[in-house]
């Protein structure tokens, strides 16, 4: 059975640094990422928490497009927050811990620190880097607040969320 890809492959003519897709995203936060064009419409933060648990059991992914590789930056990303929490840790607590993640010092594609760098190719100047850094960070933002609001969805962890905290997906890490 083959990995889940993208919805948003088939996107006309989304940004591309490197080869990562900049899709919209519905957010609250500050940052580069344009919204969609219907206001409550689908998009690729809620196809990653979609296609989390699913593809967390793969360990190769065939990549199709620039959204597949944007896909498995948010999958590695959810992967690293579940790691973070535990079963008995409050929500104002995750939120805190979830909140500092996304905000801390993180590489892109191009770094050396990437863990990655196979699969992506940096961005072509600074501005573009800069652009890129901007955008995964507001990415990193919504997904936290997004995963948070799955996770405690009744106020507690849900123990179907934090069962995947150890599994990696492909083998990798972003830290």
């Amino acid at each position: 059975m083959p990995a889940y890809h993208s919805t948003f492959l088939n996107e006309p003519s989304p940004r591309v640094i490197g080869n990562f897709a900049v899709l919209p995203i519905a957010t609250k936060f500050r940052g580069p990422a344009y919204p969609p064009a219907e206001a409550d419409a689908y998009d690729i933060l809620d196809e990653t928490l979609d296609l989390f648990r699913a593809n967390s059991f793969f360990r190769n992914f065939e990549i199709k497009g620039p959204a597949d590789r944007t896909l498995i930056y948010g999958i590695l990303f959810v992967s690293e927050c579940l790691n973070k929490l535990a079963a008995q840790t409050p929500e104002t607590e995750a939120r805190r811990i979830l909140s500092n993640l996304a905000l801390d010092s993180f590489s892109i594609p191009g770094d050396a620190g990437f863990p990655l760098n196979a699969l992506y190719q940096p961005a072509r100047d600074r501005l573009e880097a800069d652009l890129l850094r901007s955008y995964i960070q507001q990415f990193r933002q919504e997904l936290a607040e997004r995963l948070l609001a799955r996770v405690y969805a009744d106020g507690v962890a849900s123990k179907f969320w934090l069962a995947f905290t150890r599994r990696k997906f492909m083998n990798k890490s972003l830290s």
